[in-house]
């Protein structure tokens, strides 16, 4: 019975995690600067990879589950850390937010 059920919150929680993950992507591509790509990437690639690494965590062994576990937080506690890391750098070298009607060059334009 456990088999059965581990197998299907492994599909549901692999799905899960793809679309996150699938979601990250096509915010780094769509979104207008620095500043929203990091949220779009960081917020879907933290929560994709945490739902497939506990995918994977119910089809491993209980040794393997608890260091895919332990990765899991890791990811969690480092990704937003980063990514608050390279936001403050872009905003100390002068990379100001697309405001408006997103004409401006991606990536945002360096202040003068």
């Amino acid at each position: 019975m456990w088999e059965i059920v581990s197998n299907i919150l492994s599909i549901i929680l692999m799905i899960g995690g793809i679309f996150f993950l699938a979601v990250g992507v096509v915010g780094l591509i769509r979104l207008p600067d620095v500043y929203t790509r990091l949220h779009a990437t960081t917020k879907c690639d933290t929560m994709g990879a945490g739902m497939v690494l506990l995918a994977l965590a119910f089809q491993a062994d209980w040794i393997s589950a608890i260091k895919l576990i332990i990765i899991a937080i890791f990811i969690w506690i480092t990704n937003p850390t980063a990514a608050h890391v390279i936001a403050k750098a872009s905003w100390v070298t002068g990379f100001m937010p697309v405001e408006g009607d997103n004409k401006a060059p991606k990536g945002g334009t360096p202040v003068e």
